[in-house]
């Protein structure tokens, strides 16, 4: 078999839910689930308004991505004609990479911290000339 015709068979053999590496993908997909949970928490906690508003995509992306996830993982399981092809998983991997790949470019590009400076009261600021008022 070519491996054209293994990614885009559209029946794959049935596994079980008892299946090693359906176990991981289910574990996998719940995964990003949890992440996003623990970045909207992390992300109202946090005090820093350029990291929240860079990570603003975050929570939403990694959910869809983990229940896109688990559909595909119970279609394979079920036989769902279609649904269940690799080429999905393929398509699905390949989207979570470059998200990522884009959003941490995004992230380095983008994120700065701002600096505080004080500024020390010069003593002789009031006697040095002021700009006159029209």
């Amino acid at each position: 078999m070519s491996p054209i015709t293994y990614i885009l068979w559209p029946n794959p053999p049935a596994l079980n839910y008892d299946n090693t590496r359906i176990l991981m993908l289910f574990f996998a997909c719940f995964l990003l689930i949890l992440i996003a949970i623990f970045i909207r928490s992390w992300r109202i906690r946090s005090s820093n308004s350029v990291a929240k508003r860079l990570s603003r995509s975050w929570t939403r992306a990694l959910i869809w991505f983990g229940i896109i996830g688990i559909i595909m993982v119970v279609s394979r399981v079920e036989q769902i004609s279609y649904l269940s092809m690799r080429l999905w998983w393929v398509v699905w991997a390949l989207s979570l990479i470059f998200y990522l790949l884009f959003q941490t470019r995004s992230f380095r590009l983008r994120y700065y911290q701002k600096i505080i400076t004080k500024t020390e009261a010069d003593p002789r600021e009031r006697y040095l000339p002021k700009r006159k008022r029209k």
